[in-house]
């Protein structure tokens, strides 16, 4: 089983990092397709509070249940504070999103035992 595939097999909580109220975004229509497929995702952006049903959170540390994916809609050079924050909750895996590339947060994910999928 490759990574992507372990990921989505092993993941059943998806924090979605960056999630858009607007249907037009990535962000938006990816986190609506793993909803259809049962996924149970929980949006993290602090300018909202509720998107695609769900209540929304303005950072990981706020989340109140377990993250199994943490999947990241933010600029590369947003990344390394959000990978921390990953790792601090527990979270197993670290999605970042097609143009997202983070070297030195992906070997920090790497070490810290996370599986990593970035710009794919």
């Amino acid at each position: 089983m490759n990574v992507i595939e372990e990921q989505l097999t092993n993941s059943k909580t998806i924090a979605v990092v960056g999630l858009s109220p607007d249907p037009e975004r990535p962000s938006h229509y990816v986190s609506k397709y793993l909803q259809e497929q049962g996924y149970r995702v929980i949006p993290v952006n602090p300018l909202l509070q509720e998107v695609l049903g769900e209540k929304c959170y303005p950072d990981l540390s706020s989340i109140t249940e377990p993250v199994d994916m943490v999947d990241i809609f933010r600029r590369s050079e947003h990344v390394g504070p959000i990978v921390e924050e990953a790792i601090a909750i527990g979270a197993k895996y670290v999605w970042m999103q097609d143009g997202v590339v983070n070297e030195e947060a992906a070997a920090n994910a790497r070490s810290a035992g996370l599986s990593v999928v970035m710009d794919n």
